[in-house]
């Protein structure tokens, strides 16, 4: 890609996260996680080995700063659940770069989903309770 639409493209994409709730931006780094996983499994298949270390780097990278997030005094319980789950994923991804398998990288990406699911639709509900909001 041409140096210029690279530019364009980064900018476009700050603007889109400068213009998102915060709830909206856990749904974005859940989806950023589901592309790299599916990505990771992908390269599973392929046997490529480069392409699978890059993409479950990556969707480590999401989860930890998914963790990084929790409030654990405020969350309580529900903080306390969710930094399991992520550790448990977390321990997916690990065991599915080890075993070069694409079995933990298919339930990393249902958990995923359905915590995706989740918060997307407390976003939209939020949205929908905060009237002159512009909902996505």
């Amino acid at each position: 890609m041409p140096a210029f639409a690279q530019q364009a493209a980064s900018a476009y994409r700050q603007t889109e996260v400068q213009s998102r709730t915060p709830l909206e931006l856990v749904v974005m780094l859940y989806d950023g996680a589901l592309r790299f996983v599916g990505q990771a499994r992908d390269a599973v298949g392929r046997k490529d080995i480069p392409a699978r270390r890059t993409a479950i780097s990556r969707a480590m990278a999401i989860l930890s700063e998914l963790q990084s997030t929790l409030d654990m005094d405020k969350g309580g319980v529900i903080s306390e659940k969710l930094d399991g789950l992520y550790v448990y994923i977390s321990g997916l991804l690990i065991d599915a770069s080890m075993k070069q398998s694409a079995r933990p990288l298919e339930e990393a990406a249902r958990l995923l989903t359905t915590l995706r699911d989740s918060w997307s639709a407390i976003a939209r509900e939020t949205a929908a309770a905060a009237p002159g909001q512009v909902t996505r």
